[in-house]
């Protein structure tokens, strides 16, 4: 096995888990339960990480990882006139999707 990375916390290591499971990627967590020890621990040594059981798919793993990680940010601008930024492709205001 060969770790791919810590994430922030067990919400995260989750869906970064299982987007990459989607991918065909497998992959175990590790370090899910340890959050509790956080004090008595080193906190670094609490996160939960994500591994490969194949180490022969972590260039692809990383790939998808790193588009996790990086989704861009746009702004624009609604046809009720509202500005939405951020990663929303839906308008708060009147529910309007995002043009394409």
């Amino acid at each position: 096995m060969l770790r791919l990375t810590q994430a922030p916390n067990l919400a995260i290591a989750t869906l970064w888990g299982d987007a990459l499971e989607r991918e065909g990627i497998h992959i175990s967590l590790q370090r899910t339960f340890l959050t509790g020890g956080v004090g008595d621990l080193p906190p670094d040594q609490c996160l939960p990480e994500i591994w490969l059981t194949e180490p022969s798919q972590e260039a692809r793993a990383r790939e998808v990882l790193h588009a996790l990680q990086n989704v861009p940010q746009r702004r624009w601008r609604c046809v009720c006139g509202e500005l939405v930024e951020g990663g929303f492709e839906q308008c708060w205001k009147c529910g309007a999707m995002m043009p394409v």
